[in-house]
């Protein structure tokens, strides 16, 4: 991976880091192999304050307004604390801002706050947490990165992740770390200057790139036909409630990708990164010969999911997001161009990483009660309905 830092560019903001900050979270959010629609979120402290991204905004387009102020002894109060809930984080965060129209702080808000250097850089890199997704991923991390890496297993974002990092960072000397990797979630950097943090997260990014390796496609024709997106339309569209298209995914990788022998197991283990959920639902419809019995199966699939991990929450739609046709193809199901492009991007990507983890053990993403617990989150469902309006 390159740094695309402009020195020339910089200087016009070594005056103004939140001027600064902005330009260094373009520069992240331009690569999709480290930021995917919406995810990632990175932050500036000033005097008494954290400018962190706002719910709401991308990082290849964000503005200075996308970084609301909040106080940062506030959110390292709360970081002390030993339980708070999604509501009652948003609300405190909310109370603490400077200008209250503006968007939501990030919901990882509490975790910037208590990271002690001035810019601090999070992705969800590609190359890192396909490493992760696989049996070895924990011990081919720590091999890779070293003893200088805090390496944290999986937890809920937010207030638990934050909390999680502030008890296993109080005896820590943070100028010893290079990085801070969550398993099978994501990537974070730091420092008081903005091009040293953003240039961590291209090395280790880089690394990651280099263990991985290069993909070798065999040569495959994907050879889906209009009639069978026609049936698969009509009947996901009645699932869903709105009119949907679908749409193909015709690349080397997709195609190829569509002929693995345990494409139903593979399917059934989870996202490239928990917040995908929301987008692509936990797993794919998978198609053969009979794609009408196919959609039950998936339907009856989903409820059963529903059910083994439910509490009081409400079930979403039955609808797949996106199918894999035995030998034929991968398809994405949307209900418009935006939500159609989003998903394109997300399942190539994921699809990708499939392909490369497979030679380390094959695909291992989260258990299905983490899968489910992101895609019932309250937080969560509040951010689709806000990027989605």
């Amino acid at each position: 991976m390159q740094s695309l830092w402009n020195e020339n560019e910089a200087k016009k903001y070594q005056n103004d880091p939140l001027g600064m900050r902005v330009y260094t979270s373009r520069l992240l959010g331009s690569s999709q192999d480290l930021v995917l629609h919406g995810g990632g979120n990175t932050s500036v402290k000033i005097d008494n304050l954290l400018y962190v991204k706002g719910s709401g905004w991308n990082l290849d387009t964000i503005e200075k307004e996308g970084f609301p102020a909040v106080d940062i002894k506030v959110l390292k109060e709360m970081a002390t604390r030993a339980s708070l809930s999604d509501t009652q984080m948003v609300a405190e965060q909310r109370e603490a801002m400077v200008d209250k129209s503006a968007p939501n702080p990030s919901i990882e808000a509490i975790l910037h706050a208590i990271i002690p250097f001035t810019y601090v850089d999070h992705t969800h890199a590609d190359a890192v947490v396909t490493i992760t997704n696989t049996p070895e991923g924990k011990k081919q991390i720590q091999e890779l990165y070293g003893e200088n890496m805090l390496i944290i297993d999986y937890v809920m974002p937010g207030f638990i992740l934050a909390k999680k990092i502030y008890e296993e960072t109080k005896d820590i000397d943070w100028s010893t770390l290079e990085g801070i990797i969550l398993l099978n979630h994501g990537v974070f950097t730091f420092d008081d200057d903005a091009k040293v943090a953003y240039e961590k997260m291209i090395d280790i990014v880089t690394k990651a790139e280099v263990f991985l390796g290069d993909l070798e496609i065999p040569k495959t024709e994907c050879a889906l036909t209009k009639e069978d997106l026609e049936m698969l339309e009509i009947r996901i569209s009645h699932l869903r409630r709105t009119e949907i298209t679908a749409t193909i995914i015709e690349t080397p990788e997709t195609c190829y990708f569509s002929t693995l022998k345990n494409l139903d197991t593979i399917l059934h283990k989870g996202p490239l990164t928990p917040e995908h959920v929301i987008r692509t639902k936990p797993f794919a419809l998978m198609g053969d010969k009979d794609l009408n019995k196919d959609l039950e199966d998936f339907v009856q699939g989903y409820k059963q999911y529903f059910f083994e991990h439910a509490k009081d929450e409400t079930m979403l739609d039955l609808a797949p997001r996106w199918a894999v046709i035995k030998n034929r193809g991968v398809v994405v199901f949307g209900k418009d161009t935006k939500e159609t492009t989003i998903l394109t991007a997300i399942i190539s990507h994921t699809i990708n990483a499939i392909l490369k983890a497979q030679k380390l053990g094959g695909w291992r993403s989260l258990q299905r009660t983490d899968i489910f617990d992101m895609e019932y989150w309250e937080l969560e469902q509040a951010k689709l309905k806000t990027v989605n309006t």
